[in-house]
């Protein structure tokens, strides 16, 4: 394991804009992620029928924020936000075992994905505030990411609605971890 360096285009301006793409299954947790690091009320959250985006300062950064729908039948359509992502962020609900696998292949065919190629990956385990919630560890595990050898990537505990684990923007949690995979 190594410090993550952020690609080279993340350091030649800390007034840059950054492009975060925020994926996965239905019901994981994306748009009350989405509205925590933006400082929104959660209260009021309805399955997102295309894609929501939010702008978000950070450390100087402004991250867009691209948060698409996760419903079966709008899968298909992820491919035409992948150009000029820069950071990946998948989120699963951790609580959620019988999706698992469904969830796995999904992220699997994204880091197949040539458009995707390269782009760090972080990983939210999601719903980490409810009893049955798959430890981050061990779910990285279970979706063998191990594995992935072409990206830099990182599996971030965390609960959406609680905040813990979100404080942090994406960007400084990938900025400072020692914790990412090669």
């Amino acid at each position: 394991m190594s410090s993550w360096n952020l690609p080279l285009k993340l350091k030649q301006s800390p007034e840059q804009e950054v492009r975060l793409l925020l994926l996965g299954l239905d019901n994981a947790g994306k748009t009350t992620l989405l509205k925590q690091m933006a400082a929104e009320d959660i209260s009021h959250i309805t399955p997102t029928q295309g894609f929501n985006i939010k702008s978000v300062q950070s450390s100087g950064f402004k991250l867009n924020v691209w948060d698409i729908g996760g419903q079966r039948k709008i899968r298909p359509y992820w491919r035409n936000y992948f150009e000029n992502t820069d950071v990946l962020i998948y989120v699963i609900d951790s609580s959620d075992r019988k999706r698992f696998e469904e969830t796995s292949l999904e992220l699997a065919e994204l880091l197949e994905e040539e458009k995707l190629a390269a782009v760090p990956l972080l990983i939210f385990a999601n719903k980490q505030d409810l009893m049955t919630a798959t430890p981050a560890s061990e779910l990285a595990e279970s979706l063998s990411l191990h594995t992935i050898r072409d990206r830099m990537w990182q599996v971030q505990a965390c609960s959406a609605l609680t905040a813990e684990g979100v404080q942090v923007t994406p960007l400084h949690a990938v900025k400072h971890t020692t914790r990412i995979h090669w």
